[in-house]
């Protein structure tokens, strides 16, 4: 039975974590391992995980030694991670029941697919379901697909032995990490999108993708794009030559402004809509 491996890179968020340790005692999926990396964390964090955890050794929990964000601990994950599958959960927020069964059924029936999401249910700062995430769709994968506008995010699932032929998450990242590893997956094969909300996302004031860090998370997510065009010998796009150098994150939102126009992905949908026929 595949190894499913959840990662939690944790910081600060030990008042949340007992939720979303309850949906992983609860999974109807059983064989998985759930690794946790605190970065550090300033709260109390350290005390509530371990007293949740210490008589299951399904949890593993790893501790950076100074605070190192969010790439470093991210690829910290990945170094323990024993699973055939790896996905990302984040210690605020939680899973449905059958997230995991369904996620690993997809790979089970199509050996050739590099990753597997699914739509996410936005929350109120209690986990309460408000309103399921509209802009998560089924991408046609191409190389000039750079997920902006985004249309997945969580529940992200991959295979272990894919991450391997990857450069891996940067661990100089503070933002735009999932971003950086989502585009260097989908470079080694096809993603299979399950429409149904798997993961419950908690909105909340504490929260890194609220306003204050959006910013940075934008700056951050161009320098991602401009080193993904590179990666991938990306010359030019749109006519437009892509700078060899990155000056600003404008320049490269320009470059691909035109993936937002109703004509481009009016194409994109109908490319997706043919290759599932």
């Amino acid at each position: 039975m595949i190894i499913f491996s959840i990662l939690i890179a944790n910081y600060n968020n030990g008042k949340y974590f007992k939720e979303c340790y309850d949906s992983l005692i609860n999974q109807t999926y059983r064989n998985w391992e759930v690794i946790i990396v605190d970065d550090a964390s300033t709260d109390d964090s350290v005390e509530i995980i371990q007293s949740l955890i210490q008589d299951d050794s399904r949890f593993k929990l790893y501790r950076n030694a100074t605070n190192k964000g969010c790439g470093f601990t991210k690829a910290a994950c990945m170094k323990y991670a024993q699973g055939d599958l790896c996905a990302y959960l984040d210690p605020d927020d939680a899973l449905y029941p059958e997230a995991l069964e369904k996620t690993a059924q997809e790979f089970v029936d199509r050996d050739d697919l590099a990753a597997v999401y699914s739509q996410m249910m936005l929350c109120d700062e209690n986990l309460t379901p408000e309103r399921v995430y509209a802009g998560t769709k089924q991408i046609y994968n191409n190389r000039h697909f750079f997920n902006c506008p985004i249309q997945f995010a969580h529940f992200f699932a991959f295979k272990k032995e894919t991450y391997s032929r990857t450069t891996g998450i940067n661990p100089n990242l503070k933002n735009a990490v999932d971003q950086d590893l989502y585009l260097k997956i989908l470079e080694q094969g096809e993603a299979k999108f399950i429409k149904e909300p798997l993961y419950l996302y908690r909105l909340h004031s504490d929260g890194i993708s609220q306003d204050k860090a959006k910013q940075s998370a934008k700056e951050s997510f161009a320098r991602v794009i401009h080193d993904t065009m590179k990666r991938r010998g990306i010359k030019t796009i749109n006519n437009q030559t892509v700078p060899e150098v990155f000056t600003s994150s404008q320049e490269i939102y320009n470059l691909i402004g035109y993936q937002t126009k109703k004509i481009h992905r009016l194409i994109s949908k109908i490319k997706v809509t043919l290759d599932n026929i």
